[in-house]
Formats: C-alpha cells, sequence, structure tokens
C-alpha cells in the first residue's frame, strides 16, 4: 500500500509561525535567519510532523508576503542542518537528523544524556516504596484472575468500583457503571473526541491549554473555538457562557490548577459553565489530572458535584499524583456514553491490562499518603523554581500557583520559539508557548514544570538565564522580580 504523504499547505504553516518576525534580541536579524529559526522550532517540538511535506518556496514566500529568496534561504539552512530534505520531483519534507532524538509533540519524552535538562515534561518519578508495596499486593491478587479470558472493554469491576467510591468521597455520589479505565488520561480524551465528535463539530476549547488534547480534537476533525484563560485573572465567565449558547459539540476544560496557567475555576464560574452547556447540548469535557495537586489552600470542589444534566464527563488518571508509568485513567460519565464510548474502544483496544488495573486499585487504597508526600515534593519544588527565577531572571513575570507541577513564564519578549529552537545547544529542552494555543499564539510564555529535583531546577533557570542573555544579544536591562504570589 502506498504510503500517505502529509502536506503542510502554506496557509495552515502561517498559522504555526505566528509572529515570526520579533526577535527577543535588539540587533536587527536577518530574515532569513528569523524564518529558519521559527520552522526548526515546529519541526522539533513537534507542530509539524516529521515527514511532512512543506510548501514550495514560492508558495510560502507569498503567503508570508516575503520575497522568494527569503523562503529559499530558510529552507537551504534547514537541509544543513537535516531538518529538511529534497526529494526530486516530490518537494521538500521535513526530517530530522539520525543522532537528533524525536520530536515531542505535545508530550512524548525524549531519551538524551545525563546532562540534558528536560524541561518539557510535568512529571514525578515514581514514589518507589508504594509502588513497590502495590506491586506486591497485586501478585497475590493476580492469580485469582487467571482462569478468565482478561478481556474487559470497561475496565476491572473492582477498579471501577474503587474509583467511583473515590468520587463518592469527594461528595459526587458515583456508580461503578460510570466509569471507564482507560490506559491513562490521554487515552480517555482520544476515545471522548472519537464517540462524541464528527467532522466538522465545533470543540471549545481554553487557550492556552493542554497541546495533547487539541491534537486529539484535531484529529478527530473537529473546528476549535478558544476561550482565554489568563494565570492571575483566570476564565472571563461571559465571554465562556457565550461561546457554550452557540452549541459546541464538546468543551474541554482544565479547571482544577489548569495546565499551563495553574488557574482554578471558582465553584460559580463551573456552577454557570455547566449550566449553560446542560442548555446547549454540549458534553464538558472536566481534566481532573491536577485536581488533587493542591499546594496551598483549600482543595478546589469536584466539578461532578455540582448539577450538570447528564453532559458532564471528568477525566482523571494517576499518573500526575502518582506516576505517568502506571499508564491507568479513567472517565467518569452518564452509563449511556460510557457505553458508547466502550464500543468506540473495542475498534482499536479491547481494555486494560489485568496487573495494571490490579496495581492501580492497590494504590488507590493507599493514594491519600501518596498525595500527601506528592504535594510536600512539589511544594518544595515549586519554592526553588520561584525563588531562582526571581534572582536569574527577574524579567521574567509568573503567577505562582497553589497548585498543579508547572509555572506559565511570561518573558519579557516574544521569543520563547526562539528560546525552545535554541535550548538543546545549552543542554535544555524547553516546550514554547505557542505549542500551548492553536493560532502561533503565546510566543511571549514559556512553561516550565516544577518535578525535577531541586538542584536540577536551579541549574535549569542557570541555563536559562545565559541563553535569554545570549538571544537578547547580551542586553539585560536591570529589572525587579516580576514574580507574583
Amino acid at each position: 500500500m502506498a504510503s500517505v504523504i502529509r502536506t503542510m499547505p502554506a496557509s495552515r504553516l502561517v498559522v504555526l509561525l505566528g509572529d515570526w518576525r520579533t526577535s527577543p534580541s535588539p540587533t536587527r536579524r536577518p530574515m532569513a535567519d528569523l524564518l529558519s529559526t521559527a520552522l526548526r522550532a515546529l519541526v522539533v517540538d513537534g507542530r509539524v510532523p516529521v515527514g511532512a511535506r512543506l510548501p514550495a518556496d514560492r508558495d510560502l514566500a507569498a503567503a508570508l508576503g516575503v520575497s522568494r529568496g527569503v523562503a529559499s534561504a530558510a529552507y537551504d539552512r534547514l537541509r544543513e542542518e537535516g531538518l529538511l530534505e529534497r526529494r526530486v520531483g516530490a518537494g521538500s519534507f521535513t526530517a530530522l537528523p539520525l543522532e537528533s532524538p524525536l520530536p515531542a509533540g505535545a508530550w512524548v519524552p525524549r531519551t538524551g544524556g545525563p546532562d540534558v535538562v528536560d524541561m518539557t515534561i510535568a512529571s514525578l518519578p515514581a514514589p518507589a516504596s508504594a509502588m513497590l508495596a502495590a506491586v506486591a499486593e497485586a501478585g497475590e491478587l493476580l492469580p485469582a484472575h487467571l482462569g478468565g479470558h482478561g478481556y474487559d472493554l470497561l475496565g476491572m469491576p473492582e477498579l471501577r468500583a474503587a474509583i467511583a467510591d473515590r468520587y463518592t468521597s469527594l461528595g459526587a455520589p458515583t456508580t461503578p457503571d460510570q466509569i471507564l479505565v482507560t490506559t491513562g488520561g490521554q487515552s480517555a480524551l482520544d476515545l471522548l473526541a472519537r464517540t462524541v465528535l464528527g467532522p466538522g463539530d465545533t470543540a471549545l476549547v481554553e487557550v492556552p491549554t493542554y497541546p495533547n488534547a487539541l491534537d486529539s480534537l484535531r484529529t478527530a476533525r473537529a473546528r476549535l473555538h478558544p476561550v482565554p484563560v489568563d494565570a492571575a485573572e483566570g476564565w472571563d465567565p461571559v465571554m465562556l457562557v457565550d461561546a457554550l449558547r452557540r452549541g459546541p459539540r464538546l468543551a474541554y476544560v482544565v479547571p482544577d490548577f489548569h495546565n499551563p496557567t495553574g488557574a482554578v475555576m471558582p465553584e460559580q464560574v463551573r456552577a454557570r459553565v455547566l449550566d449553560a452547556a446542560a442548555r446547549s447540548g454540549t458534553v464538558t469535557v472536566v481534566d481532573e489530572a491536577m485536581a488533587d495537586l493542591v499546594l496551598e489552600g483549600p482543595e478546589p470542589p469536584r466539578t461532578a458535584r455540582l448539577p450538570h444534566g447528564g453532559q458532564l464527563v471528568c477525566v482523571g488518571s494517576l499518573s500526575k499524583s502518582v506516576w505517568g508509568g502506571l499508564r491507568t485513567g479513567w472517565l467518569r460519565a452518564d452509563p449511556a456514553l460510557v457505553r458508547r464510548v466502550a464500543e468506540v474502544r473495542a475498534v482499536s483496544d479491547m481494555g486494560p491490562p489485568v496487573h495494571g488495573q490490579l496495581v492501580a486499585l492497590a494504590l488507590l487504597r493507599r493514594l491519600d499518603a501518596v498525595v500527601a508526600e506528592r504535594r510536600e515534593l512539589l511544594r518544595s519544588r515549586r519554592d526553588v523554581l520561584v525563588a531562582a527565577l526571581a534572582e536569574r531572571l527577574p524579567e521574567w513575570s509568573a503567577r505562582v500557583p497553589r497548585g498543579g507541577m508547572s509555572l506559565w513564564v511570561g518573558l519579557d519578549a516574544p521569543g520563547s520559539t526562539a528560546l525552545a529552537a535554541a535550548a538543546p545547544e545549552a543542554g535544555l529542552r524547553v516546550a514554547p508557548g505557542p505549542r500551548f494555543g492553536i493560532d502561533g499564539a503565546f510566543d511571549r510564555f514559556v512553561r516550565l514544570p516544577f518535578t525535577a529535583p531541586e538542584p536540577v531546577l536551579v541549574d535549569a533557570v542557570d541555563r536559562l538565564a545565559q541563553l535569554w542573555g545570549s538571544l537578547l544579544g547580551g542586553f539585560r536591562p536591570a529589572a525587579a522580580s516580576r514574580i507574583l504570589v
């Protein structure tokens, strides 16, 4: 069977490039240099997939409003770096040098040596003692399951009951038939998109937001309708409710320690969102991946406690609160929707592994203790990252979140794309702000997780400060710290 060639239209590339002409350096750089830097970042972080055919240089030049020479020179530089290859009679295709790590896209771990500081992943190592105890307990439980066929599209009844009981204990009465176990939260999002959305349906999304969710919705060929979220101000209720009144088929929101801004949606705003969604028939998908990671203040009320008319889907997992290597997630929804999702799942996945579910079941019994340890660890590391940024990069700004795993940091000049493109030279990996949007915006922002050990975080900030200084051409104005509590 012939392989499918993915073509990147010039119009789409223009959107992804955003304000590529803006450079953080006060010294004007050649247009071809700016364009090649922006294109390089798109390939390296996965916004343009490897193997995609780029538009001809004349077409790109016309779409961008530059000379063909600028586009041609930018392409030439990418070819020199091994990021673009010309195929005779076919065009120019994105590539990666053989020694390069795979592009990260929204969230994919990359390989690298011990000196590489990876700031693209918001994830903690496993809690070793709790994990080993859970694995031992799962081993004791496994023999009772070996006589069956091992397939269950919905997930093991025992695990579904345990997840339902946890929701009930949090004030949201839940029955096992409202739960479907998935291989991680991302799998739940992907299954929902495939179940609920048809080509051309509208999906309401926050901007910025979790990139893999955007990718799942794009794969379902949905039309994305953005609503803004700000780290300091949060959501605009009027704008959000107005967007819901237009009747999107699905709305995806992260109300608990929002990824990436860290904002928390007030309970009254949640109630208004659910009421508007129920009136418009919108399926509201609430991502609760960060909900357990409260570092300060009261725990946000679970959205499922509020009236919602049966159109609410809560997505959770153990990836953030325990360990990403578990790959255990779930969705909580109306039983009829749970059954529909299970039917869609059967096409590609016959259910999660039995042993992994048993480990998850054992961990749920220990979850409160594990979460308490994770909160203490994250609180300490957050404070170290905040202090390092205030000392080394005081001209950057951030609202310190009271939960979650990362800071949404505002730079003092647009340049996160350039920063991410240059970061590997400093032994860094950074996720640029535009990766969290849909239209090339947020080049003045970068997401910095505080999940690495404290010395690594300090080292990362030192490297960022040196790299940012070089991008600014050595020009570093004195500034008071703009890190806000």
